[in-house]
């Protein structure tokens, strides 16, 4: 069996800008999938983001397509290997015209900041103590002496 493909459709009114602050993440355009519609953003072997624009869109549902910048319908996170790369894909993503709408979160076992691209479509990055990951937050947070995390 192979490896399941996941394409995620991102709503956005400026396509230009939103290929600038996809690949400011260092993420790829592939030119083969990409026109003055669409832009398919490779994140990984198995992940891609489908960059559309807000009428294309509109063509694949008779449902009302939301305006990000006022609604939340989803919210797309990835994980890094430390803190530090968190902190790295957010500074590169604020340089390429995104915003972070909240405070970083620290919980202990796990670190998190969002970001919003230019169009409001929220990203999250994350660290999570590998221990956290094994074993569940509440574990970690024992070991470490500290009061069980709130569920989420």
């Amino acid at each position: 069996m192979s490896d399941t493909s996941i394409f995620v459709n991102i709503p956005t009114t400026d396509l230009e800008r939103a290929k600038t602050f996809y690949t400011a993440l260092g993420w790829t355009i592939n030119p083969l999938f990409t026109d003055e519609n669409a832009a398919c953003v490779v994140v990984s072997d198995t992940i891609y983001f489908m960059i559309v624009t807000r009428d294309y869109l509109q063509t694949f549902t008779d449902k009302p397509i939301i305006d990000p910048a006022t609604a939340a319908q989803t919210s797309l996170s990835f994980t890094r290997d430390s803190r530090d790369e968190v902190d790295e894909t957010i500074a590169k993503g604020l340089a390429g015209g995104g915003s972070e709408p909240r405070p970083a979160q620290d919980l202990g076992f796990m670190y998190s900041r969002d970001l919003e691209d230019p169009d409001g479509n929220i990203l999250g990055f994350l660290f999570m103590e590998q221990a956290a990951v094994e074993n569940g937050p509440d574990a970690h947070l024992s070991e470490q002496g500290a009061a069980p995390a709130a569920s989420a």
